[in-house]
Protein backbone atom coordinates (compact mmCIF):
# COMPACT_ATOMS: atom_id res chain seq x y z
CA UNK A 1 0.00 0.00 0.00
CA UNK A 2 1.10 2.96 -1.23
CA UNK A 3 1.04 6.21 1.21
CA UNK A 4 1.65 9.60 -0.29
CA UNK A 5 0.96 12.41 2.20
CA UNK A 6 -1.73 14.42 0.82
CA UNK A 7 -0.20 18.05 -1.24
CA UNK A 8 3.25 16.35 -1.53
CA UNK A 9 2.61 14.30 -4.90
CA UNK A 10 5.07 16.15 -6.55
CA UNK A 11 7.57 16.94 -4.04
CA UNK A 12 9.53 13.97 -5.56
CA UNK A 13 9.90 16.42 -8.71
CA UNK A 14 10.69 19.77 -6.65
CA UNK A 15 14.49 18.79 -5.33
CA UNK A 16 17.28 15.88 -4.50
CA UNK A 17 17.02 13.97 -2.15
CA UNK A 18 19.18 15.87 -0.03
CA UNK A 19 16.53 19.20 -0.16
CA UNK A 20 13.78 16.52 0.69
CA UNK A 21 15.22 15.31 3.81
CA UNK A 22 15.76 19.36 4.83
CA UNK A 23 12.50 20.13 4.47
CA UNK A 24 10.24 16.79 5.11
CA UNK A 25 7.65 17.11 3.65
CA UNK A 26 6.87 13.47 3.55
CA UNK A 27 8.35 12.71 -0.01
CA UNK A 28 10.22 9.62 1.43
CA UNK A 29 6.93 6.65 1.29
CA UNK A 30 8.26 4.76 4.54
CA UNK A 31 5.10 3.51 6.13
CA UNK A 32 3.87 2.21 2.78
CA UNK A 33 6.92 0.46 2.05
CA UNK A 34 7.04 -1.23 5.39
CA UNK A 35 6.70 -4.60 4.15
CA UNK A 36 10.19 -4.39 2.65
CA UNK A 37 11.84 -2.83 5.74
CA UNK A 38 10.32 -5.96 7.77
CA UNK A 39 11.82 -8.82 5.74
CA UNK A 40 15.27 -6.69 5.42
CA UNK A 41 15.47 -6.87 9.43
CA UNK A 42 13.40 -9.87 9.67
CA UNK A 43 16.32 -11.38 7.49
CA UNK A 44 19.26 -9.57 9.72
CA UNK A 45 17.98 -10.84 12.82
CA UNK A 46 17.81 -14.54 11.78
CA UNK A 47 21.34 -13.85 10.61
CA UNK A 48 22.31 -12.54 13.83
CA UNK A 49 20.52 -15.29 16.02
CA UNK A 50 22.00 -18.06 13.70
CA UNK A 51 25.45 -16.48 14.51
CA UNK A 52 24.41 -16.20 18.28
CA UNK A 53 23.15 -19.82 18.57
CA UNK A 54 25.49 -21.79 16.12
CA UNK A 55 28.94 -19.52 16.36
CA UNK A 56 28.29 -18.47 20.14
CA UNK A 57 30.03 -16.05 21.93
CA UNK A 58 33.91 -15.77 22.73
CA UNK A 59 33.42 -15.35 26.35
CA UNK A 60 36.56 -13.89 28.70
CA UNK A 61 38.02 -15.17 31.47
CA UNK A 62 36.38 -12.90 33.38
CA UNK A 63 33.17 -14.87 32.72
CA UNK A 64 34.44 -18.16 32.42
CA UNK A 65 37.71 -18.01 34.82
CA UNK A 66 40.95 -18.76 34.29
CA UNK A 67 44.69 -17.42 33.97
CA UNK A 68 45.88 -14.90 31.89
CA UNK A 69 50.19 -14.39 31.65
CA UNK A 70 51.21 -10.43 30.50
CA UNK A 71 54.36 -9.92 29.36
CA UNK A 72 56.52 -6.92 27.17
CA UNK A 73 56.12 -7.11 23.63
CA UNK A 74 59.92 -6.94 23.10
CA UNK A 75 62.57 -9.58 23.54
CA UNK A 76 66.84 -9.51 23.39
CA UNK A 77 65.95 -10.54 19.19
CA UNK A 78 63.42 -7.76 18.96
CA UNK A 79 59.97 -8.06 18.86
CA UNK A 80 58.19 -10.43 20.24
CA UNK A 81 55.54 -12.17 18.07
CA UNK A 82 52.16 -13.56 19.74
CA UNK A 83 52.44 -16.58 17.66
CA UNK A 84 56.07 -17.55 19.69
CA UNK A 85 54.03 -17.20 22.85
CA UNK A 86 51.46 -19.42 21.82
CA UNK A 87 54.06 -22.09 20.71
CA UNK A 88 55.87 -21.76 24.04
CA UNK A 89 52.57 -21.84 26.27
CA UNK A 90 51.32 -25.13 24.51
CA UNK A 91 55.04 -26.82 24.53
CA UNK A 92 54.64 -26.24 28.26
CA UNK A 93 51.38 -27.21 29.05
CA UNK A 94 50.23 -29.10 26.32
CA UNK A 95 47.37 -27.26 25.08
CA UNK A 96 47.21 -23.82 23.35
CA UNK A 97 45.89 -20.85 24.89
CA UNK A 98 42.34 -19.70 24.86
CA UNK A 99 43.09 -16.10 23.24
CA UNK A 100 46.53 -14.45 22.47
CA UNK A 101 46.76 -10.91 21.67
CA UNK A 102 49.17 -7.80 21.37
CA UNK A 103 47.73 -4.73 22.90
CA UNK A 104 49.01 -0.95 23.53
CA UNK A 105 51.60 0.78 20.67
CA UNK A 106 55.02 1.87 20.78
CA UNK A 107 57.40 1.51 24.42
CA UNK A 108 53.54 0.32 26.01
CA UNK A 109 52.79 -2.81 23.64
CA UNK A 110 52.74 -6.04 25.50
CA UNK A 111 51.39 -9.02 24.69
CA UNK A 112 48.51 -11.06 26.57
CA UNK A 113 47.79 -14.34 27.49
CA UNK A 114 44.32 -16.03 28.49
CA UNK A 115 43.69 -19.72 29.13
CA UNK A 116 41.83 -21.91 31.24
CA UNK A 117 42.62 -22.05 35.08
CA UNK A 118 45.85 -23.31 35.56
CA UNK A 119 47.61 -24.59 38.84
CA UNK A 120 50.86 -23.19 40.72
CA UNK A 121 52.90 -25.89 38.56
CA UNK A 122 51.78 -24.99 35.13
CA UNK A 123 52.30 -21.31 35.57
CA UNK A 124 55.56 -21.85 36.51
CA UNK A 125 56.51 -23.63 33.52
CA UNK A 126 54.54 -21.64 31.05
CA UNK A 127 56.42 -18.60 32.06
CA UNK A 128 59.75 -20.67 32.13
CA UNK A 129 58.86 -22.17 28.91
CA UNK A 130 57.79 -18.16 27.25
CA UNK A 131 61.06 -17.04 29.00
CA UNK A 132 63.85 -19.33 27.37
CA UNK A 133 61.91 -18.69 23.95
CA UNK A 134 61.45 -15.30 23.59
CA UNK A 135 63.93 -13.94 26.20
CA UNK A 136 61.76 -10.10 27.17
CA UNK A 137 63.34 -7.51 28.07
CA UNK A 138 62.78 -5.60 31.47
CA UNK A 139 62.94 -1.61 32.24
CA UNK A 140 66.46 -1.90 32.70
CA UNK A 141 67.03 -3.14 29.26
CA UNK A 142 68.22 -6.92 30.68
CA UNK A 143 66.06 -10.06 29.68
CA UNK A 144 64.17 -11.05 32.62
CA UNK A 145 61.82 -13.42 33.45
CA UNK A 146 59.95 -11.57 36.28
CA UNK A 147 58.27 -9.33 33.79
CA UNK A 148 56.13 -12.29 33.03
CA UNK A 149 53.13 -11.93 35.16
CA UNK A 150 50.18 -13.79 35.95
CA UNK A 151 47.10 -13.53 37.43
CA UNK A 152 43.66 -15.43 38.12
CA UNK A 153 40.48 -14.66 37.81
CA UNK A 154 37.34 -16.65 39.05
CA UNK A 155 34.32 -16.88 37.05
CA UNK A 156 31.74 -16.40 39.74
CA UNK A 157 32.82 -12.47 39.56
CA UNK A 158 31.61 -12.33 35.81
CA UNK A 159 28.46 -14.00 36.45
CA UNK A 160 27.74 -11.80 39.26
CA UNK A 161 28.33 -8.83 36.34
CA UNK A 162 25.76 -10.96 34.31
CA UNK A 163 23.43 -11.46 36.84
CA UNK A 164 23.64 -7.71 37.52
CA UNK A 165 23.25 -6.46 34.17
CA UNK A 166 19.95 -8.94 33.59
CA UNK A 167 18.09 -7.54 36.87
CA UNK A 168 19.47 -3.49 35.64
CA UNK A 169 17.87 -4.57 32.03
CA UNK A 170 14.52 -5.98 33.57
CA UNK A 171 13.92 -3.17 35.43
CA UNK A 172 14.97 -0.52 32.14
CA UNK A 173 12.49 -2.46 30.50
CA UNK A 174 9.50 -2.28 33.00
CA UNK A 175 10.18 1.66 34.13
CA UNK A 176 10.40 2.37 29.95
CA UNK A 177 6.77 0.57 29.68
CA UNK A 178 5.18 2.44 32.09
CA UNK A 179 6.87 5.61 30.79
CA UNK A 180 5.69 5.49 27.25
CA UNK A 181 1.92 3.92 28.12
CA UNK A 182 1.03 6.72 30.37
CA UNK A 183 3.12 9.19 28.08
CA UNK A 184 2.04 7.92 24.50
CA UNK A 185 -0.50 5.26 24.32
CA UNK A 186 -0.03 1.01 25.04
CA UNK A 187 1.12 0.44 21.07
CA UNK A 188 3.49 3.05 21.27
CA UNK A 189 4.78 1.22 24.23
CA UNK A 190 4.69 -1.84 22.35
CA UNK A 191 6.48 -0.65 19.12
CA UNK A 192 9.55 1.01 21.27
CA UNK A 193 10.26 -2.62 22.91
CA UNK A 194 10.09 -4.31 20.03
CA UNK A 195 12.67 -2.11 18.14
CA UNK A 196 14.54 -2.19 21.29
CA UNK A 197 14.17 -5.46 21.77
CA UNK A 198 15.77 -5.53 17.86
CA UNK A 199 18.84 -3.27 18.61
CA UNK A 200 19.73 -5.97 21.30
CA UNK A 201 19.60 -8.72 18.95
CA UNK A 202 20.98 -7.12 16.08
CA UNK A 203 24.45 -6.25 18.45
CA UNK A 204 24.99 -9.59 20.16
CA UNK A 205 24.66 -11.23 16.70
CA UNK A 206 27.20 -8.83 15.76
CA UNK A 207 29.49 -9.25 18.18
CA UNK A 208 29.00 -13.15 18.26
CA UNK A 209 29.65 -12.95 14.07
CA UNK A 210 32.90 -10.75 14.83
CA UNK A 211 34.36 -12.95 17.48
CA UNK A 212 35.26 -10.32 19.73
CA UNK A 213 35.98 -11.26 23.99
CA UNK A 214 32.77 -10.39 25.52
CA UNK A 215 34.09 -8.38 28.73
CA UNK A 216 32.35 -6.47 31.30
CA UNK A 217 32.79 -3.55 29.28
CA UNK A 218 30.51 -4.97 26.07
CA UNK A 219 27.68 -5.40 29.27
CA UNK A 220 28.04 -1.89 29.95
CA UNK A 221 28.26 -0.87 26.48
CA UNK A 222 24.90 -2.84 25.57
CA UNK A 223 23.33 -1.49 28.60
CA UNK A 224 24.42 2.49 27.24
CA UNK A 225 22.87 1.69 24.03
CA UNK A 226 19.48 1.59 25.24
CA UNK A 227 18.64 5.02 26.15
CA UNK A 228 20.45 6.39 23.13
CA UNK A 229 18.05 3.88 21.17
CA UNK A 230 14.58 4.65 23.49
CA UNK A 231 15.48 8.51 22.45
CA UNK A 232 15.31 8.40 18.70
CA UNK A 233 12.22 6.16 18.81
CA UNK A 234 10.21 8.86 21.17
CA UNK A 235 11.29 11.67 19.24
CA UNK A 236 9.59 10.11 16.32
CA UNK A 237 6.80 9.02 18.58
CA UNK A 238 6.29 12.57 19.65
CA UNK A 239 6.18 13.90 16.17
CA UNK A 240 3.46 11.06 15.35
CA UNK A 241 1.65 12.09 18.44
CA UNK A 242 1.43 15.84 17.33
CA UNK A 243 0.20 14.85 14.05
CA UNK A 244 -2.39 12.25 14.66
CA UNK A 245 -4.00 14.65 17.39
CA UNK A 246 -7.92 15.08 16.27
CA UNK A 247 -7.08 12.95 13.52
CA UNK A 248 -10.35 11.04 13.83
CA UNK A 249 -12.72 14.05 13.75
CA UNK A 250 -11.12 14.90 10.12
CA UNK A 251 -10.70 13.60 6.80
CA UNK A 252 -7.84 15.44 5.49
CA UNK A 253 -4.97 12.51 5.90
CA UNK A 254 -5.12 8.96 7.43
CA UNK A 255 -3.31 7.39 10.13
CA UNK A 256 -0.66 6.03 8.06
CA UNK A 257 -0.19 9.37 5.93
CA UNK A 258 -0.11 11.17 9.42
CA UNK A 259 2.50 8.67 10.96
CA UNK A 260 4.75 9.10 7.44
CA UNK A 261 4.60 12.41 7.38
CA UNK A 262 6.21 12.40 11.33
CA UNK A 263 8.70 10.18 10.01
CA UNK A 264 10.13 12.62 7.28
CA UNK A 265 9.86 15.40 9.90
CA UNK A 266 12.27 13.88 11.98
CA UNK A 267 14.40 11.98 9.70
CA UNK A 268 16.79 14.87 9.02
CA UNK A 269 17.42 15.18 12.78
CA UNK A 270 17.76 11.45 13.55
CA UNK A 271 20.42 11.50 10.82
CA UNK A 272 22.10 14.34 12.10
CA UNK A 273 21.77 12.94 16.13
CA UNK A 274 23.07 9.72 15.55
CA UNK A 275 26.47 11.09 13.44
CA UNK A 276 27.17 13.62 15.96
CA UNK A 277 26.88 10.48 18.61
CA UNK A 278 28.62 8.23 16.61
CA UNK A 279 31.93 10.64 16.12
CA UNK A 280 33.26 9.16 19.45
CA UNK A 281 32.40 6.37 19.34
CA UNK A 282 34.84 5.98 15.83
CA UNK A 283 37.44 7.98 17.97
CA UNK A 284 37.19 4.97 20.24
CA UNK A 285 37.86 2.71 17.69
CA UNK A 286 40.28 4.23 15.77
CA UNK A 287 42.54 5.95 18.25
CA UNK A 288 41.71 3.96 21.33
CA UNK A 289 41.43 0.60 20.11
CA UNK A 290 43.30 0.71 16.66
CA UNK A 291 46.36 3.18 17.44
CA UNK A 292 46.68 2.97 21.21
CA UNK A 293 45.87 -1.16 21.16
CA UNK A 294 43.70 -0.44 24.35
CA UNK A 295 41.39 -3.60 24.40
CA UNK A 296 38.53 -2.41 26.76
CA UNK A 297 38.19 0.88 24.22
CA UNK A 298 37.64 -1.85 21.26
CA UNK A 299 35.02 -3.97 23.74
CA UNK A 300 33.00 -0.56 24.37
CA UNK A 301 33.29 0.91 20.71
CA UNK A 302 32.09 -1.95 18.82
CA UNK A 303 29.12 -2.84 21.08
CA UNK A 304 28.51 1.16 20.86
CA UNK A 305 28.76 1.49 17.28
CA UNK A 306 26.78 -1.37 16.27
CA UNK A 307 23.95 -0.27 19.03
CA UNK A 308 23.35 3.18 17.68
CA UNK A 309 23.74 2.36 14.04
CA UNK A 310 20.61 -0.09 14.78
CA UNK A 311 18.91 2.00 17.30
CA UNK A 312 18.63 4.65 14.21
CA UNK A 313 17.52 2.19 11.84
CA UNK A 314 14.64 0.59 14.15
CA UNK A 315 13.40 4.23 15.31
CA UNK A 316 12.69 5.09 11.46
CA UNK A 317 12.20 1.49 9.13
CA UNK A 318 10.54 -0.49 12.59
CA UNK A 319 8.96 1.07 15.37
CA UNK A 320 6.62 3.88 13.25
CA UNK A 321 5.57 1.12 10.65
CA UNK A 322 4.69 -1.30 13.80
CA UNK A 323 2.72 1.15 15.53
CA UNK A 324 0.93 1.54 12.21
CA UNK A 325 0.19 -1.86 11.86
CA UNK A 326 -0.83 -2.13 15.43
CA UNK A 327 -3.46 0.87 15.23
CA UNK A 328 -4.88 0.13 11.97
CA UNK A 329 -6.12 -2.92 13.93
CA UNK A 330 -8.43 -1.14 15.94
CA UNK A 331 -11.83 -0.70 13.90
CA UNK A 332 -12.17 3.13 14.37
CA UNK A 333 -9.17 3.85 12.39
CA UNK A 334 -10.03 1.50 9.69
CA UNK A 335 -13.39 2.87 9.22
CA UNK A 336 -11.69 6.87 9.17
CA UNK A 337 -9.00 5.61 6.53
CA UNK A 338 -12.61 5.06 4.33
CA UNK A 339 -13.93 7.94 4.68
CA UNK A 340 -10.88 9.50 4.02
CA UNK A 341 -11.08 7.70 0.51
CA UNK A 342 -14.77 7.90 -0.13
CA UNK A 343 -14.45 11.81 0.43
CA UNK A 344 -11.32 11.73 -2.23
CA UNK A 345 -13.41 9.66 -4.50
CA UNK A 346 -16.09 12.02 -4.56
CA UNK A 347 -13.56 14.96 -4.77
CA UNK A 348 -12.23 13.07 -7.67
CA UNK A 349 -15.83 12.64 -9.25
CA UNK A 350 -16.66 16.31 -9.13
CA UNK A 351 -13.27 17.02 -10.96
CA UNK A 352 -13.45 14.59 -13.43
CA UNK A 353 -17.25 16.09 -14.38
CA UNK A 354 -16.18 19.40 -14.07
CA UNK A 355 -13.31 18.40 -16.46
CA UNK A 356 -15.50 16.60 -18.73
CA UNK A 357 -18.63 19.28 -18.97
CA UNK A 358 -15.85 22.10 -19.35
CA UNK A 359 -14.47 19.69 -22.52
CA UNK A 360 -17.76 19.57 -23.95
CA UNK A 361 -18.57 23.13 -24.08
CA UNK A 362 -15.49 23.44 -25.74
CA UNK A 363 -16.14 21.19 -28.36
CA UNK A 364 -19.97 21.72 -29.07
CA UNK A 365 -20.52 22.72 -32.21
CA UNK A 366 -22.32 25.89 -33.47
CA UNK A 367 -25.49 25.69 -35.16
CA UNK A 368 -24.86 27.14 -39.50
CA UNK A 369 -25.73 29.99 -40.79
CA UNK A 370 -28.62 30.38 -43.63
CA UNK A 371 -28.28 32.53 -46.85
CA UNK A 372 -29.23 36.00 -46.42
CA UNK A 373 -29.47 35.75 -42.24
CA UNK A 374 -27.47 38.24 -41.92
CA UNK A 375 -29.05 41.13 -43.81
CA UNK A 376 -31.17 43.74 -41.95
CA UNK A 377 -35.15 43.28 -41.72
CA UNK A 378 -36.90 46.04 -41.79
CA UNK A 379 -39.21 46.39 -38.69
CA UNK A 380 -42.42 44.83 -38.17
CA UNK A 381 -45.12 46.87 -38.46
CA UNK A 382 -47.64 47.38 -35.49
CA UNK A 383 -50.50 45.53 -35.47
CA UNK A 384 -53.71 47.25 -35.35
CA UNK A 385 -53.29 50.77 -37.36
CA UNK A 386 -54.45 50.67 -40.98
CA UNK A 387 -51.94 51.96 -44.13
CA UNK A 388 -52.66 55.29 -45.13
CA UNK A 389 -53.21 55.89 -48.80
CA UNK A 390 -50.10 57.73 -50.72
CA UNK A 391 -52.33 59.06 -53.78
CA UNK A 392 -55.10 62.34 -53.47
CA UNK A 393 -58.11 62.12 -52.32
CA UNK A 394 -61.05 61.47 -55.15
CA UNK A 395 -63.58 63.71 -55.32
Amino acid sequence: MKVTTPGTEDVKEQGSVFHRLHTGTGAFDIVGKRSRFYIALGLLVLICIGGMGFKGFNLGIDFVGGTQLSMPAVGAQGPIQPDEVEDAFAEAVGHPPATTQEVGSGANRSIQVRATSLSVDEVAAAKQEIYQATQPLAANGQPSEAVISDSAVSGTWGGEITQQALIALAVFLVLVTIFLAFYFEKWMAVAALVALVHDVVITMGIYALVGFEVTPSTVIGLLTILGFSLYDTVVVFDKVKENTRGLLSLTRRTYPEAANLAVNQTLMRSINTSVIALLPVLGLLIVGAGMLGVGVLRDLGLVQLVGMLAGMVSSIFLATPLLVDLKMREPKYRAHAAKVEQRRARAAGRETGEEVAEQQQTEEPKPPVAAGAGAKRPAARPAGKAQRPSGKKRR
